[in-house]
């Protein structure tokens, strides 16, 4: 069974909205989009390179989908050729082709099709941005881990990681073994961000 992993940015208060940019997500009226963009370093952008420096697939929704496709397939940045040349599968209800490279769109009921997809073999299923999927992923309990990175701001509204709440449920946090690998996570959190690990620990017991 594959594991699918969701990478996300959240504030103090749990708003993943458009951390990357104002007119990332201005859906609800949003209007503090870029809200990371500040603490963005050469230590963090070696954290995330070393969370993608493995075999992956990702599992994308419309609007991250739209602004991957539109910016890595012309960029020289280190990560772009591992991303354009991953198999992307993209949940839309609106889209009617994508033509990124290696990319499929979801046809008929999205958890089915993602259930379907882990069972196959392969490599890990990378869950990036993606705020209104990650809901439907969650709802039918399709995470199996978390990569959060979370940052030293408050914007009071906007879409959370866990909207609505969820069903009750056990998680474990996970450390790494990597000297190096800790030692940028010091330097990151020297910088009032961090990131942590999460991985499901199934759901807990009703009484």
């Amino acid at each position: 069974m594959r594991r699918l992993k969701v990478s996300t940015f959240v504030t103090l208060d749990g708003v993943m909205q458009a951390p990357g940019g104002p007119d990332e997500d201005r859906s609800g009226g949003f209007t503090k989009g870029g809200w990371s963009v500040g603490y963005w370093d050469d230590r963090m952008g070696q954290v995330m390179g070393d969370f993608m420096g493995r075999p992956f697939e990702m599992l994308l929704g419309r609007r991250t989908y739209e602004i991957f496709a539109a910016y890595w397939p012309r960029s020289t940045e280190a990560g772009a050729q591992a991303l354009n040349g991953a198999r992307k599968h993209v949940a839309s209800r609106t889209l009617k082709n994508v033509e990124w490279n290696n990319s499929t769109l979801i046809k008929g009921d999205v958890p089915m099709y993602v259930s379907e997809l882990k069972k196959q073999s392969g490599p890990e299923i990378q869950v990036h941005g993606s705020g209104d999927l990650i809901q439907t992923l969650l709802r039918n309990d399709l995470v199996d881990e978390f990569h959060v990175w979370t940052f030293p701001v408050v914007l009071g509204s906007g879409k959370r990681l866990f909207a609505g709440g969820r069903d009750p449920g056990g998680a474990q946090g996970r450390g790494c073994d990597d000297v190096e690998h800790r030692r940028r996570h010091r330097d990151i959190r020297a910088r009032g961000r961090d990131q942590v690990r999460v991985v499901r620990a199934g759901r807990a017991e009703r009484r």
